[in-house]
């Protein structure tokens, strides 16, 4: 009897060990292929697109796409087996669509449908114009999932109905040297509900800024900075990053009829405390000299300048804007006029309050340039403005809420506009947009005095007269 039980206890240790003994039991020694994270839809071109995965293990993994929601005469991406050296991540790359055509599209884990996708797929994509054209972008900064682990307003994101989305930096709050505790937030990040659907259809587009990068107000000085660098061109499906001769996270995209440079202010940044002069740098001489010599051959109505930094001068100097490095700013706006550059738009993020000021270059011979922040997307919000030196300000600070912002452009009619707009986590407009035209952001045009709000003209002259601003 004490034999016959020893060798029951044999076989079922057997049937239970991988090898030979496996072929008699039903596990699947590989575990579930599925994906951890994803898709992330990248930015979109009139004829490719880009998506990016994070797979359950080393399985191939491809994109079955096609205009027909049923995927009849479906198209595949060519299977590539994830790698765990690259955290089991992928870019898919489509190519050969047609521009301005909605796509549908499924992510096959080792040659079937994402188990995990059930209900959800197919997701949807939408290739870019060839010809100038309108379009909706929305932006925003600061998602703090530690501290937000609910983030309702990507469902009024969703609901606006972006064509794409910036992220303008702090998409998470790492804070950290360490590349494996950055790319844990940018998974916990992909892992909210509320976010998954958004991310999987509207291109994403992103840089960073600290706490994205490193730590908190961090440098050039930041001793792990390549290899967050190597985490961020990993977990973003961005365009290439950077030039030949200048490592970084800048890069520039362009979408129906407008430019998009995407700043890179922390790998070649100087301390924000050091003092201001020709030698203090943001970008590094390279990165400046990719801006300037792009916005210059750019033959684009609208040019974007995307930077996680503040342009205006509301920060004392020795804080984390581009007010500590007014030098190196005011050289490039007055490049900028110059050089003849028109149509230039500045976006920014991180203050953890919304903002649309104007920095009055009319005045330098140039033309008035529009500054839209938005911020935050999931942090706590600040009235550290009340504080701050006074700046013009079209519209009010906004503190009341998380807030994302919006840019309508219209390149259809002979003067083409673009509409800036700021709303709350529940989708309204914290205040009356402001509409600029092309022949607005040309030299020698003084713009300001008809778009400023009332309280804030009333507030600007009182600031000029010498008197508090609020």
């Amino acid at each position: 009897m004490a034999l016959r039980r020893r060798t029951l206890i044999g076989s079922a240790l057997g049937a239970a060990l991988p090898g030979g003994a496996a072929g008699q039991s039903n596990i699947d020694w590989r575990g579930i292929p599925r994906l951890m994270q994803g898709p992330v839809l990248g930015p979109c071109g009139p004829d490719e697109a880009s998506i990016w995965t994070r797979s359950s293990g080393p399985f191939a993994t491809a994109i079955e796409f096609a205009p027909d929601p049923g995927f009849s005469g479906s198209r595949r991406t060519t299977p590539r087996t994830a790698r765990r050296g690259e955290d089991f991540v992928l870019v898919h790359r489509l190519e050969g669509l047609q521009p301005a055509t909605t796509y549908h599209y499924r992510v096959l884990v080792d040659g079937r449908p994402n188990p995990d996708d059930a209900g959800h797929e197919p997701f949807r994509l939408t290739t870019a114009p060839v010809l100038p054209s309108r379009f909706r972008l929305a932006f925003g900064s600061c998602a703090r999932r530690a501290r937000y682990p609910v983030q309702p307003i990507w469902r009024a994101i969703e609901a606006a109905r972006p064509d794409l989305f910036v992220w303008a930096g702090d998409a998470v709050y790492a804070d950290t040297p360490e590349p494996e505790i950055l790319a844990e937030e940018y998974r916990r990040q992909r892992d909210l509900p509320e976010i998954r659907r958004f991310m999987a259809t509207t291109p994403q587009l992103a840089i960073w800024d600290d706490h994205d990068y490193g730590l908190n107000d961090h440098d050039r000085r930041h001793p792990g900075k390549v290899e967050a660098l190597n985490t961020f061109r990993r977990y973003w499906p961005n365009p290439e990053l950077g030039v030949q001769n200048a490592l970084g996270a800048f890069f520039r995209w362009s979408y129906g009829g407008v430019d998009f440079f995407f700043l890179d202010v922390r790998f070649h940044r100087d301390p924000n405390d050091q003092p201001d002069g020709p030698s203090k740098t943001m970008l590094g001489a390279v990165q400046r000299r990719w801006l300037l010599d792009g916005l210059a051959a750019s033959r684009a109505t609208f040019k974007v300048l995307v930077s996680g930094s503040g342009w205006n001068d509301s920060k004392p100097e020795g804080a984390d804007s581009w007010a500590s490095y007014t030098f190196e700013r005011d050289l490039i706006l007055n490049e900028i006029t110059r050089r003849g550059v028109t149509g230039v738009l500045l976006l920014s993020g991180d203050t953890h309050y919304g903002e649309l000021n104007c920095l009055p270059w009319s005045e330098r011979g140039g033309y008035d340039l529009y500054e839209l922040v938005s911020s935050p997307l999931a942090q706590d919000t600040v009235d550290l403005y009340l504080a701050a030196r006074p700046i013009l300000r079209v519209r009010q600070a906004f503190s009341g809420d998380v807030n994302f912002g919006l840019l309508d452009f219209d390149l259809a009619p002979p003067d083409p506009t673009v509409g800036l707009e700021l709303r709350d986590e529940g989708g309204h407009a914290v205040w009356p947009p402001v509409q600029l035209r092309a022949s607005e952001l040309t030299p020698g045009r003084k713009t300001w005095p008809q778009k400023i709000d009332a309280l804030s003209r009333e507030r600007w002259n009182r600031a000029q007269a010498g008197r508090a601003y609020y």
